[in-house]
């Protein structure tokens, strides 16, 4: 069998990509950075995206099987972005042969959905559109719960965070939860399902409201936890309060919020007609399964990882910090230490670690991030001492890394303009450059008014990693 996977990078597809690659099949993978892959995996890389017909051709040339884990969030026009790739895709499938396309969506009824949702629904509707050509296996899921996912994140912020919580009236909202392990054996046994019409899959646990969901999550973290539904909360004021006290920037938020006020149940008994030997994990042991991974330093992948099957954070990888025209320069003498202890403590930066110098200027500008809907600091870094291109550490993504020699961030936190922070090792120094090229008046009125404190903290950055490698 011969697999085609979309979204490899994010959440779902990192997840779902190691238990292909487990399995003695022929996989393929379509990414927009084959540098955003391990290069030691057994797979075949194609670049390219669903807008690019060309590439699609190639990728799906030969293929028995193809997953579809893509979606447009973060666009203005995600609803027709969405279409016209869910229809590029089916096209391009039906001319190459293919035989299957398991694609992942959201459950809900058109009725009730909010646009993001009805967008989710519409693109499950074109890949499923003729099954006389092609046959579709769509698989729904709700609040998906594993350690990085979305859901998971916001639940477990505002539990662990607020002893109380004033909350709108959707959490009474009636929800089916389930597993981030559980979705992935869902997508995994949808290649070899002997099946030969459209099939639409609702997967999910028990049936709980959001109230219930964060409650359960609190006695799971030790926690008690009392919450006070008010109904004068609007969904832009839930926006608000989301992005304050979670990782998700005030955009992803209200996109969420929209969607937790119609009702995502199990619409049919496929799951259990088709797949019965997939018993789903109670949300309990779903919760406490995440919470070990993360204690462990186990975090596989995370919602904002570039690419996702939401593709929230995904900006074009080829910017490139040459395009500058505002730079901070500081340099060291290495006196010894060696470029492998070096490249280690730069690439720990960021999350618990913190920023080396000044970590109280860096909580400020994470606040400041916070108040204009960014994503601030919260997001932290899925491990802690490991990197890879296309994940995000704090309010920044991993651009390029190059092992003992460089690592280039990218800023994703609200300024007028684009920035970088880069370490670059040579022969004999250690050079950290941040870089930013302004938008406007406003762009170069904010780098010459932060020039002071910039060289105070690049300054002292620099020296504490060039001690803390050599300690």
């Amino acid at each position: 069998m011969k697999v085609l996977l979309t979204g490899a990078n994010g959440y779902i597809g990192r997840r779902l990509k190691q238990r292909l690659l487990e399995e003695n099949i022929s996989l393929r993978m379509l990414v927009r950075n084959p540098k955003s892959m391990d290069p030691t995996l057994d797979a075949e890389l194609v670049e390219g995206n669903t807008f690019d017909i060309a590439s699609l051709e190639v990728a799906l040339e030969g293929v028995d099987v193809a997953y579809y884990l893509i979606h447009s969030l973060q666009q203005a026009n995600y609803k027709e972005l969405d279409r016209l790739s869910a229809e590029n895709f089916l096209d391009v499938a039906i001319k190459q042969g293919v035989k299957r396309i398991i694609y992942l969506g959201g459950l809900g009824v058109k009725e009730q959905a909010s646009e993001h949702l009805l967008s989710r629904i519409e693109t499950g509707e074109i890949l499923s559109s003729r099954p006389n050509e092609i046959e579709t296996i769509w698989v729904r899921a709700g609040v998906i719960i594993g350690s990085g996912s979305a859901s998971f994140e916001i639940i477990r912020h505002l539990t662990e965070k607020l002893p109380i919580m004033v909350t709108p009236k959707w959490v009474t909202t009636l929800a089916q939860p389930i597993g981030v392990d559980d979705v992935i054996s869902y997508l995994n046994a949808s290649k070899d399902l002997q099946n030969s019409d459209n099939l639409i899959v609702d997967i999910g646990s028990e049936v709980m409201t959001y109230r219930e969901m964060m409650i359960n999550c609190a006695e799971a973290l030790g926690l008690r936890r009392w919450i006070i539904p008010l109904p004068i909360l609007t969904i832009k004021l839930s926006s608000y309060w989301l992005n304050l006290f979670t990782p998700v920037p005030y955009t992803v938020a209200q996109s969420l919020i929209e969607g937790l006020s119609s009702e995502v149940v199990i619409q049919n008994d496929h799951a259990k007609e088709y797949f019965p030997q997939i018993k789903p994990l109670p949300f309990g042991q779903a919760v406490k399964q995440a919470i070990k991974e993360m204690q462990e330093n186990q975090v596989f992948s995370r919602w904002s990882d570039a690419g996702g099957g939401k593709d929230m954070w995904q900006e074009n990888y080829r910017n490139d910090p040459s395009s500058s025209i505002l730079l901070d320069r500081q340099s060291l003498p290495l006196d010894g230490v060696s470029k492998e202890s070096l490249y280690r403590t730069f690439c720990s930066i960021g999350g618990k670690e913190g920023w080396f110098a000044y970590d109280w200027l860096w909580e400020i500008r994470g606040w400041m991030d916070k108040m204009i809907g960014g994503a601030g600091l919260n997001r932290g870094r899925r491990d802690s001492c490991e990197l890879r291109i296309g994940e995000s550490v704090d309010f920044w993504r991993v651009e390029d890394l190059v092992p003992n020699e460089r690592l280039l961030l990218y800023a994703q936190m609200k300024v007028p303009g684009k920035a970088w922070l880069e370490f670059k090792i040579t022969d004999d120094e250690l050079v950290q450059t941040a870089y930013f090229y302004p938008r406007g008046l406003l762009g170069r009125f904010y780098w010459y008014l932060l020039t002071p404190l910039h060289y105070l903290v690049f300054r002292n950055m620099i020296q504490a990693i060039l001690k803390r490698a050599e300690e």
